[in-house]
């Protein structure tokens, strides 16, 4: 997909908080200058911006006007992607082929959210983005349109058709947390056994709340640049990128929720001429601790082993044969959609994950999925020698 003078050369984090404050735009802004400081650049170093935002229609939300926000100017690429989930991926991708094409030449790709106001709770953030205006009060009221009760019924036909059981996501659970403990950017860092998780209250079966992401406000922002000279940092190549899309059908028979995305794996492997035995560490979109266990099967990232079995058997921990989610992931690190599994890519290739850090780790898998897995996308990183 990509030439290996592509590559991101500056990554910005903001704090990521747990109560209102700050608009996703003021967020932004504070991304983004900590990725050109770190990039070691200054904003009209910078010829392309892409901003990405959670779904639904929301006042607060970043759009391109966030280019005269954040003090940009003169840009040659300007555009807003969103495809859930999936986004963060999408706009890496666009960057490089931008860059690739003589588009750009530097790209800041950032995302900002801040479903946390104010008297609600993040959940009603999420579900008047999900648009549930003119349903049915009783089915509105007792929540069985939202994103957890949807997850539920998947995660009970998944468990039932590979024999899965509750075990497997409290494996997930408590490894995710143990990565999570060695991440001061994580906003969950308490230590979780089996008794904890079973503790936890059931939101809607069989997950319990710590079987779901804890969405924050906050913001990232990444450089990504074709100029082999831009960059202070140790660079990372953008080796490959590959996306699908399943286009789920509802009311289709047998397993429409299932199967779809080994492609976008694939096809960013392929990229990369590498395998997935070259890969030290994957990142995978965790909204939920039963798509972690999906993915791992559906990317055939588990040799052919069940995903409960892997996790259970301390693959996807610091002494596995593939560290999974290392910064605690979306359950216990921070939600910020997809950006949440690339800052932890480049935190780990760069070396930089302190107590966290996968010794020797030199090439990372990004995963993003979008919507009830209706889009998968696949980003192939690499250390740049």
């Amino acid at each position: 997909m990509s030439s290996p003078d592509v590559a991101l050369v500056g990554l910005g984090m903001t704090v990521m908080s747990l109560t209102p404050g700050r608009t996703p735009q003021e967020l932004a802004r504070e991304a983004v200058g900590f990725a050109l400081v770190d990039a070691g650049l200054e904003r009209g170093d910078v010829d392309g911006l892409l901003v990405g935002t959670s779904q639904g229609v929301r006042p607060d939300r970043l759009s391109v006007t966030f280019a005269s926000q954040g003090g940009f100017s003169d840009l040659r690429l300007l555009e807003h992607i969103e495809i859930k989930g999936a986004t963060t991926i999408a706009m890496i991708q666009r960057a490089a082929l931008a860059i690739q094409a003589g588009a750009a030449r530097t790209v800041v790709c950032v995302f900002a959210d801040a479903p946390l106001v104010a008297g609600k709770g993040a959940g009603s953030t999420y579900a008047h983005s999900g648009g549930h205006s003119g349903v049915r009060g009783l089915e509105r009221a007792s929540g069985v349109l939202g994103s957890v009760p949807t997850y539920a019924l998947l995660a009970q036909r998944w468990m039932h058709v590979t024999g899965a059981d509750v075990d497997d996501l409290c494996a997930m659970t408590t490894t995710t947390r143990a990565w999570a403990l060695g991440n001061p950017a994580a906003v969950v860092r308490t230590p979780l056994d089996a008794d904890g998780y079973h503790a936890s209250p059931m939101i809607a079966e069989p997950l319990r709340r710590l079987d779901c992401a804890r969405p924050v406000n906050g913001a990232v922002a990444v450089v990504v640049s074709g100029d082999s000279a831009v960059g202070h940092r140790t660079r990372i190549a953008v080796r490959g990128a590959g996306r699908e899309h399943p286009v789920r059908h509802r009311r289709a028979g047998a397993e429409s929720w299932f199967g779809g995305g080994r492609r976008a794996v694939d096809d960013a492997l392929a990229n990369a001429g590498m395998a997935r035995t070259d890969l030290d560490v994957a990142e995978l979109y965790d909204p939920f601790s039963v798509v972690t266990l999906m993915l791992l099967e559906e990317y055939a990232l588990t040799g052919g082993r069940p995903a409960g079995e892997f996790v259970r058997a301390g693959e996807t921990g610091p002494a596995g044969t593939l560290p999974t989610n290392t910064g605690g992931g979306q359950l216990s690190g921070f939600y910020l959609q997809g950006m949440t599994p690339l800052a932890e890519a480049i935190v780990q290739l760069r070396g930089d994950g302190g107590e966290r850090q996968v010794a020797g780790a030199t090439t990372a898998l990004v995963g993003g999925i979008g919507g009830r897995l209706d889009h998968h996308a696949a980003l192939v990183l690499e250390r740049a020698a």
